[in-house]
């Protein structure tokens, strides 16, 4: 039995039961949602999601690819492929991780995919605009996106200026924050707090929180006026 002792995980503070990172978008009558991590199916439940248009994926990790499986309810309920929206390098590790999807025998049932490639340019999902905005997660490179006024950055340790220019102007900002200590592959809560002042964001949000951050009440009295902690269930107006 794995037992696990640290303050976060015995709290009971819904703001501190945090499931992997994910966003859901509406705008302009559709939903889009950007990755499907391993809690993709209970995100759904929870938030009473019946209808969704669209996909996008910032990455190939597994932590927010793995629940792509779970778009066939969608499948049955909307009786259409699922539009999925990723780079080449991303569509072709979902290629390998889930080859039956993509098998020239399709299988009873699998889920059904319309596969579009994105790049560096802006492109449409069913009318909307979105930005793509591509940040470095180590050596990986990930595509986050900003949708009108609101900006969503995950998976990032480093932004080149040229794409930090993307982000001028943003209202709402979400951004990677892992932990208070060093890490080689995500802002620090430090390093995230300095980012969003360069931007100048009316509001700042901080996901993809670990549980080494420590409790959400605790933290969140340690930042500025402006910028808060992201938790699951939040909802943002825009």
């Amino acid at each position: 039995m794995i037992g696990c002792h640290c303050e976060v995980c015995r709290s009971t503070d819904p703001h501190d039961k945090r499931l992997r990172t994910s966003v859901l978008i509406e705008e302009q009558g559709k939903v889009l949602v950007v990755d499907t991590g391993p809690d993709f199916r209970q995100q759904m439940l929870n938030a009473d999601v019946g209808h969704l248009d669209a996909v996008l994926f910032t990455h190939e990790h597994r932590d927010h690819t793995a629940g792509l499986d779970e778009v066939r309810a969608f499948n049955f309920l909307q009786r259409k492929p699922m539009d999925v929206f990723a780079t080449p390098q991303v569509q072709d590790n979902l290629r390998k991780s889930f080859a039956y999807i993509f098998a020239n025998w399709s299988y009873p049932g699998i889920p059904k995919l319309e596969m579009h490639l994105i790049g560096k340019t802006p492109f449409t999902v069913h009318g909307i605009k979105v930005v793509p905005v591509e940040v470095t997660h180590y050596k990986l490179p990930v595509t986050c996106f900003r949708i009108g006024d609101f900006s969503y950055i995950t998976d990032a340790n480093a932004i080149a200026p040229q794409e930090l220019k993307k982000l001028e102007g943003t209202k709402i900002l979400v951004l990677n924050a892992l932990r208070k200590e060093q890490h080689i592959s995500h802002f620090t809560l430090e390093e995230a707090i300095t980012l969003s002042r360069e931007i100048n964001p009316e509001q700042t949000y901080f996901t993809h929180i670990s549980h080494q951050m420590g409790l959400h009440r605790t933290v969140e009295k340690e930042l500025p006026p402006n910028m808060h902690l992201a938790y699951d269930g939040l909802q943002l107006e825009l």
